[in-house]
This record gives C-alpha cells, sequence and structure tokens, in this order.
C-alpha cells in the first residue's frame, strides 16, 4: 500500500479526483466520512492509500483554513465574484453577501464587474471605492482588466462564483483559453442565464488553482451561509474605524441615536447601499437561534 498527499479537484460521480505528484488519481473516500458527515470537498488537501489493485481512497482530510457549503469548496484564498453591469443588471445585496460571506470565512473577495463594454461600470465600482474590496472592471472584447485579475491569481487557489448570465464563464475563458469552459447564452424570456457549470472544479494554472463554480442563487446563500448577527458589522470593512466609537456599546448601527456608522453614512464615508444591505442582511438572522442554523 503506497501513500501520498495531494488536493482533490474534481468530484463526479462519487469518485474524487486528485491531483498527486504531477499525476490525477481516481478515488473513492472512505465510509467513515459519510458517518461523520465530513464528506471531503473540491480544494481539501487529503492523504490517499493507493493499493496495487483496485481504487485508491481518501484516507484522511487535513485540516482546512476555510470551507464554503455552497458552492462546495475548501481552502480559498480569494474569492472572485464576478457579476455583470447589464443583462442581467447586478443584484448589489448579493454581491454584498458575498463578500460578506467571505470575510466571515477569512477568505479575500474581489468583485469584477463584467460586460463593461455595453454599459460603464464606473458608478458600481465607486460604490466600493471606500470598502477596501478590490473592485474590477472588465470587458471580455478589449480585454480591460484582464491583467489586474491575472495579478491576483498568482499563487493562489481563487474560487470564481456569480450569478449564471454574468459572463463568469467567458472571463475564465478569456483569463485562460485552454479551459473552454462551457457558456450559455441570456434567456430573454426568464431574465437569467441557464446553469451552464455542473460542479465545483480546480483548474491547475502555472502558479495556483483556479476554481468554476456553479451559479449561486439568494436561497443557497440565505440556507447555507448565514452569518451571526452580532458578526455582520465586522464584514462590512468600511464600518471597522467606526465600531465601538458609538454612544451605546449595545448599537446595532441600525437607527440608534449616537451610532458613528450612521453619521458616515449621512456624511458621505460610508455608501448608503452598503448600509442598506447590512440592515437586511440584520434583520435576516436577528431572531434565527442556534439551532434553526444547523
Amino acid at each position: 500500500m503506497e501513500e501520498k498527499t495531494g488536493i482533490i479537484i474534481r468530484l463526479l460521480g462519487g469518485f474524487y479526483y486528485v491531483e498527486s505528484e504531477n499525476q490525477i488519481i481516481e478515488c473513492k473516500a472512505r465510509g467513515i466520512f459519510r458517518k461523520k458527515g465530513l464528506a471531503p470537498v473540491v480544494g481539501d488537501r487529503v492523504v490517499i492509500d493507493i493499493p496495487k489493485d483496485g481504487y485508491a481512497s481518501i484516507k484522511e482530510v487535513l485540516p482546512r483554513k476555510n470551507r464554503l457549503i455552497r458552492p462546495a469548496v475548501a481552502n480559498i484564498d480569494r474569492l472572485i465574484i464576478v457579476s455583470s453591469v447589464c443583462e442581467p443588471t447586478p443584484n448589489l445585496f448579493i454581491i454584498d453577501k458575498m463578500t460578506a460571506t467571505a470575510l466571515n470565512k477569512h477568505i479575500e473577495p474581489v468583485i469584477v464587474f463584467s460586460k463593461t463594454d455595453l454599459q460603464s461600470g464606473e458608478n458600481y465600482q465607486k460604490i466600493y471605492a471606500d470598502s477596501g474590496i478590490p473592485t474590477i472592471l472588465f470587458s471580455a472584447k478589449d480585454g480591460t482588466g484582464a491583467e489586474q485579475i491575472r495579478q491576483l491569481l498568482k499563487n493562489q487557489t481563487v474560487a470564481f462564483t456569480g450569478n449564471s448570465g454574468v459572463g463568469k464563464s467567458t472571463l475564465l475563458n478569456y483569463l485562460f483559453p485552454d479551459f473552454q469552459i462551457e457558456t450559455g447564452d441570456i434567456s430573454k424570456k426568464l431574465g437569467r442565464g441557464r446553469h451552464t457549470t455542473r460542479s465545483v472544479e480546480l483548474y491547475r494554472t502555472e502558479n495556483g488553482y483556479v476554481a468554476d463554480t456553479p451559479g449561486f442563487s439568494t436561497v443557497d446563500l440565505e440556507r447555507y451561509e448565514l452569518i451571526d448577527k452580532d458578526d455582520i458589522q465586522y464584514c462590512f470593512p468600511e464600518f471597522k474605524e467606526y465600531l465601538n466609537t458609538c454612544q451605546f456599546t449595545s448599537c446595532r448601527h441600525i437607527c440608534e441615536k449616537g451610532c458613528r456608522v450612521i453619521e458616515a453614512v449621512k456624511d458621505g464615508r460610508i455608501n448608503p447601499s452598503r448600509h442598506n444591505s447590512y440592515i437586511e442582511m440584520y434583520n435576516e438572522v436577528k431572531d434565527i437561534k442556534e439551532w434553526q442554523k444547523k
């Protein structure tokens, strides 16, 4: 029996494909993972046993630094959130939920607004200018923003995510022509794109990995990526300098007297759109009990 370590790059039909020492090994996961409810996911670093005959098996999942539930991927350094400036128009609340989720999981979020050859994205970029979240405008027509994105991929494991139809796969194909990820047209009737990416998969680059992930939905976010109400404030970087300076220590930064965050919104130091997202996120989870999060 030979033992190796590697990284799961693909999950398909119950088989895990582990990259180890410049080869890809097809593996099964041992039953103990199912019993403990700790199924391996793409991005996991694992120890595998390779017998002389039969399938290799995943013996151990090494400690994770983070894990997203939807999309199911682990050990991500950066989460690149792709949104189009039009066709479909961006949902800023969803973007803010994803940036907050990333920060809560100790992942650096990056926002990419695509299709800027069809419509300017400067107004959206301005919203995040003071948030500390890198925001890039991208056009597949002339490659605007592509080099900025490439620089963020060096020596990193990066996940790309976004609603269907926003140009996520088009962006990946522009950055890495050899990937040839399937793309889909916008459904005029539904006003959204068809789901073209079926499962998470890591693609090897010269200096790291990138993950193409299925389009996420509001339902997935609400059900699987809830943030504790007391932690949401820390997931909005532009709030940082004002926290713990409010008149009342129990301030929720929603409508309280003497709230420094609200003052910053009124003074134009925090964008109202971001504060509105914070309030909506807080109100969604404020009455949820711990047992309901299981």
